[in-house]
């Protein structure tokens, strides 16, 4: 509070940050003090992050390191192993000594700048940007959330809730190097949809109806809907994905990654150096 009084004047705005930083913690239906920490997920946590951490982008600039932060997180980058490992350990020593913070031991490495993500981005060599492969991760759990096949709600509604997540993610990655990436992902939520179709519809006659309602032969349809195997190897079978193209969840209102991924971004980050590692 007394570092924040040095740029705040005005006593209403400290009491409410104060008001935040004592709030009780419900756990349990319990309600427990706070001891330290700011409340998850709230406002506050970048706000103070940034005006604590400004005495931290100062040091940096003074000692001529290229970084980047965002809030609580920062990447420094440098020519090489040895020189990350030097700055890593001074840098532990200002942040604890300084400024009285607990570095994440977990979150916090040296390595290759290909190697470590940085708000869900990677950086490549020539200063590409590129999707974290813990990005990618965390997107497919999501989607498979909204696939769920035992969730028992219309196909239009998982399709609508589908658009808005994916409409968001992709446009938060819009400056990513990543067009093959969403149309394998498109491929693949489709592949999600059709088996989610496919188990709605439950048994053999009501699939082959399905299916020969949409264009395929009886003979086709009816081999696909005896078959007995599982449902993600039916929803990748020829019937499946002759019945149910690209046209059909266009009907249905989808959206296309691909397609929604604005076709000029370039994916390129202007560096003025050439950062190796990353701490």
């Amino acid at each position: 509070m007394s570092r924040l009084q040095r740029r705040i004047g005005d006593k209403r705005v400290l009491r409410i940050i104060r008001r935040f930083l004592k709030a009780g913690i419900l756990q349990d239906g319990v309600c427990i003090r706070r001891v330290k920490g700011t409340p998850q997920g709230g406002p506050l946590s970048p706000l103070l992050a940034n005006i604590l951490l400004d005495d931290l982008d100062k040091e940096l600039e003074r000692r001529g390191h290229y970084f980047c932060r965002y809030a609580d997180d920062c990447n420094i980058y440098v020519r090489s192993q040895k020189a990350g490992q030097r700055v890593m350990a001074s840098i532990k020593r200002f942040l604890e000594q300084k400024l009285h913070l607990q570095v994440n031991q977990e979150k916090s490495a040296v390595a290759h700048v290909a190697e470590r993500k940085f708000l869900g981005y990677r950086l490549l060599s020539g200063g590409m940007l590129a999707i974290a492969p813990a990005s990618l991760m965390r997107t497919k759990a999501k989607i498979r959330q909204i696939t769920r096949r035992n969730r028992g709600v219309r196909m239009e509604m998982v399709a609508r809730q589908l658009n808005e997540f994916l409409t968001g993610w992709v446009t938060y990655f819009r400056h990513a190097s990543c067009l093959k990436h969403l149309v394998r992902l498109d491929k693949w939520i489709r592949r999600k949809l059709r088996c989610y179709r496919l188990k709605q519809r439950k048994r053999a006659k009501s699939i082959a109806d399905f299916l020969q309602a949409l264009g395929v032969p009886e003979w086709r349809a009816w081999l696909l809907a005896s078959s007995g195997k599982g449902w993600w190897h039916m929803a990748g079978s020829p019937q499946a994905c002759e019945a149910m193209k690209v046209e059909w969840f266009d009907r249905l209102g989808l959206i296309q990654c691909s397609q929604y991924y604005p076709q000029h971004a370039e994916g390129i980050l202007s560096l003025t150096h050439n950062a190796i590692f990353a701490i």
